[in-house]
């Protein structure tokens, strides 16, 4: 079973002469532990196909389908549970409360969802741990650098254990370490702890570390690539891709 099934996907805003295409009729699967990287031009469509997968937006036309469930087919109060039960969302500015601490923020999901406090404190310190953030349970967001603030982000995003993790450039913030970091951590998630990744980014070093890249253009898939290497070196031929479809 597939985690994630597009089918026809169309995206329009506007309409009549001020109509725009975002998407138009994008069909693919995403497969269990699989890490998918999004590229393509600016404006092409990316993060509208980030939040049409993770039910922030509805389509014009098409549908998705997540663990074969259509979102089409749910109802508001439904759909706000499955993306906090069964969606992580990662972002390029972490989105922390600036108030909270890192355990706070990463427990957050938890306590909305009515788990009791202790029991969410517990499940976010596991995860943090796990991302060598152990010492650092108690500091604010201002009190951590841009990679730490990710990790707790990312965190957040996994600790009610979803099936798919969505995340948007979440490197575009961070320096070139950080970055390298985030992208490793990002492929620890999908391979170790055996989590669907599917992550839009502009840089090609990053999407190196996918299993899979996607290439958008005006709106269209243009090319679907199966990367050989594993460990980031194939930029090489991610940034031919680029140049072939005159990125």
């Amino acid at each position: 079973m597939s985690v994630i099934t597009t089918e026809n996907l169309t995206k329009i805003y506007n309409s009549g002469t001020t109509a725009v295409t975002a998407l138009d009729h994008v069909s693919f699967q995403v497969q269990p532990e699989e890490f998918v990287a999004v590229m393509g031009p600016s404006g092409c469509g990316k993060s509208t196909l980030l939040h049409l997968i993770g039910g922030l937006d509805h389509p014009s036309n098409g549908r998705v389908m997540i663990n074969d469930e259509s979102l089409a087919d749910l109802d508001d109060d439904s759909l706000t549970k499955l993306r906090r039960r069964q969606i992580g969302f990662v972002f390029q500015f972490f989105n922390l409360i600036p108030v909270l601490s890192a355990v706070e923020n990463a427990a957050l999901p938890l306590m909305l969802d009515g788990m009791k406090q202790i029991e969410a404190r517990d499940r976010a310190i596991e995860w943090l741990s796990r991302f060598d953030l152990a010492d650092r349970l108690q500091n604010r967001p201002d009190q951590l650098s841009g990679g730490q603030q990710q990790r707790v982000a990312i965190a957040r995003a996994l600790v009610a254990e979803p099936a798919l993790i969505l995340a948007d450039e979440p490197t575009g913030n961070l320096d070139t370490r950080a970055s390298d970091e985030i992208a490793g951590l990002l492929r620890q998630v999908a391979k170790e702890w055996g989590r669907t990744v599917v992550m839009v980014t502009h840089d090609p070093r990053i999407a190196a570390y996918a299993d899979r890249i996607l290439f958008l253009k005006d709106g269209r898939i243009v090319d679907d690539t199966l990367l050989e290497a594993k460990n980031g070196s194939s930029y090489e031929a991610v940034t031919a891709k680029l140049k072939e479809i005159g990125d």
